[in-house]
């Protein structure tokens, strides 16, 4: 049997990421938006909230672990990315970013509010 793909791999993390999340209430709106600036893995609601959640994976805690690859620059795509989205599909209720990092044993770790718009400019 062959290993998965890089690919493969990030979509059935972010599956997983997916699924953490219905469990704790949440619901899916769309996986993997795609646009010039960027893309969003998982768009989700949370109550009256929409919530773009990117989902993050390593399999250790070398240079700071899942949490810490969600640099800077990473926000700033995101945050366009996810302005894009709501040019397209508008909506007035409150969103924030999350992110779900996934350690080397499949566990999730969620960071609710990971950064805010103000954090990346």
């Amino acid at each position: 049997m062959q290993p998965l793909s890089h690919f493969a791999k990030g979509l059935a993390y972010e599956q997983h990421a997916c699924l953490f999340l219905e469990q704790r209430g949440l619901e899916l709106i769309m996986r993997n938006y795609r646009c010039r600036a960027g893309e969003l893995d998982l768009i989700m609601r949370d109550g009256d909230t929409l919530v773009f959640i990117e989902v993050r994976y390593r399999a250790n805690h070398s240079f700071g672990g899942a949490t810490a690859s969600v640099t800077l620059r990473k926000q700033q795509r995101l945050i366009a990315a996810a302005q894009r989205y709501l040019q397209q599909y508008p909506s007035d209720d409150p969103c924030r970013f999350d992110v779900i990092a996934i350690n080397g044993n499949g566990q999730c770790t969620w960071l609710r509010s990971a950064f805010h718009v103000h954090d990346a400019n």
